[in-house]
């Protein structure tokens, strides 16, 4: 498995529920920039419409070698869920006003898989109290090296 992009900001401001890994539907140039590393998931999520789950604001840059027919840089993309996870993860959305958003893309056995996460957000109290919290874990590290 190797990782191509992650979304480290997510971390941070949300608090994460639940985790699942989807496929992602994309075309020929968008997978060749993916391999090469191009891509950004910072500010992205994910909605439901009509039955589908779709990733929005993913930024994938166009592959130097490809020809005019070109991919769109920030298209929405449908992300390939069983429809039992669609429907459990839309039901969270609107009943509980949790948010669903990438976590990374990576490359599994030649495919591209992007883990998402139904989250729930964090207030500025409870960022800093998990920055503290991760602050003495290291320092509870280092003494136990020593």
């Amino acid at each position: 498995m190797k990782v191509i992009a992650q979304n480290r900001k997510a971390r941070h401001d949300y608090f994460i529920l639940d985790t699942y890994e989807a496929g992602i539907k994309l075309k020929g140039s968008e997978i060749k920039s993916i391999r090469a590393g191009k891509i950004n998931i910072q500010d992205s999520y994910v909605t439901f419409k009509s039955g589908e789950a779709q990733l929005i604001g993913a930024h994938i840059s166009k592959f130097d070698q490809s020809s005019i027919f070109n991919h769109d840089e920030i298209r929405t993309r449908t992300l390939l869920l069983h429809k039992s996870e669609i429907r459990k993860l839309s039901n969270q959305v609107t009943l509980d006003g949790h948010s669903v958003v990438p976590l990374r893309v990576y490359l599994k056995e030649g495919l591209c898989k992007v883990e998402i996460a139904l989250v729930k957000g964090k207030q500025t109290h409870d960022k800093r109290e998990s920055l503290k919290q991760r602050d003495q874990e290291e320092r509870l590290k280092k003494q136990l090296r020593r």
